[in-house]
C-alpha cells in the first residue's frame, strides 16, 4: 500500500511542528481507536476530545462514518476499499498531526497491516493504538446503528466480525474493555500527557 504520487516534492513549511508545539503548550500525537462496530469507538473519542479541548488543547476526532460522506464516499468495504480509506486516512491524520494536533481517529481497520500502516506514517511513540475491546455478542445486542441485523440477514456483505474478519492488536497501547468499564473508567486510562 503505497499511494505516493509520481514526479513531486514535499514542500516544507515555515513554521516547524516544534514551534506549533510550543505555542499549543502539548505535543501533537494520534490516537487509533480501532475495534468492532459498535464497541464504542467514537464514545470514548469523542468524549475524550471534549475532556482535551476543555483543558485548551488543540484536538480533533476523525470519524469513519464522517469520512465516509465526502473524502472517502467513494469506495465500499471491499477489502481494496478499506486498504485505501485507511490509506487516506492515515495520511490525512499525518498532515493533522504536523498542524500540532491531537489526533483520534475511529477506524474498525480490520486488519494488523492497515493498523501498521497508520502508525509507521507517524514518528516512533507518537501513534497510540487504542483498542476497544467488546464482544461481538455485545456489540449485537448494542447494535446502535442496526448494521448487525442487516448484515446477519444478509443485507451488508464484507461486514466486520460477521462476515468479514477482525483481527485483534498485538500489543496495542491501550486496551479498553466497554463491556466491563465505563466511559469515565476508559478515559482515566488514557494518559495523553504520555505524549507530550
Amino acid at each position: 500500500m503505497d499511494g505516493r504520487s509520481k514526479n513531486v516534492v514535499w514542500y516544507p513549511g515555515k513554521v516547524s511542528l516544534e514551534e506549533r508545539e510550543s505555542r499549543n503548550g502539548h505535543g501533537a500525537s494520534c490516537y487509533w481507536f480501532t475495534g468492532l462496530s459498535g464497541a464504542g469507538k467514537s464514545t470514548l473519542a469523542r468524549t475524550f476530545e471534549k475532556k482535551l479541548y476543555d483543558e485548551g488543547k488543540q484536538v480533533f476526532v476523525i470519524d469513519g462514518d464522517n469520512v465516509r460522506h465526502g473524502l472517502n464516499g467513494d469506495l465500499g468495504f471491499s477489502p481494496q476499499d478499506r486498504e485505501e480509506n485507511i490509506r487516506r486516512i492515515g495520511h490525512m491524520a499525518r498532515l493533522m498531526f504536523d498542524a500540532g494536533f491531537i489526533v483520534l481517529c475511529c477506524f474498525i481497520s480490520p486488519t494488523r497491516a492497515l493498523r501498521e500502516y497508520a502508525r509507521d506514517l507517524f514518528p516512533p511513540g507518537r501513534f497510540k493504538e487504542v483498542y476497544v475491546r467488546c464482544s461481538l455478542e455485545e456489540c449485537i445486542r448494542r447494535d446502535p446503528k442496526g448494521l448487525y441485523k442487516k448484515a446477519l440477514a444478509g443485507e451488508i456483505p464484507d461486514f466486520t466480525g460477521i462476515s468479514a474478519a477482525y483481527e485483534e492488536p498485538e500489543g496495542p497501547e491501550y486496551v479498553l474493555d466497554t463491556a466491563k468499564l465505563s466511559v469515565e473508567a476508559c478515559l482515566k486510562a488514557l494518559d495523553w500527557k504520555a505524549m507530550a
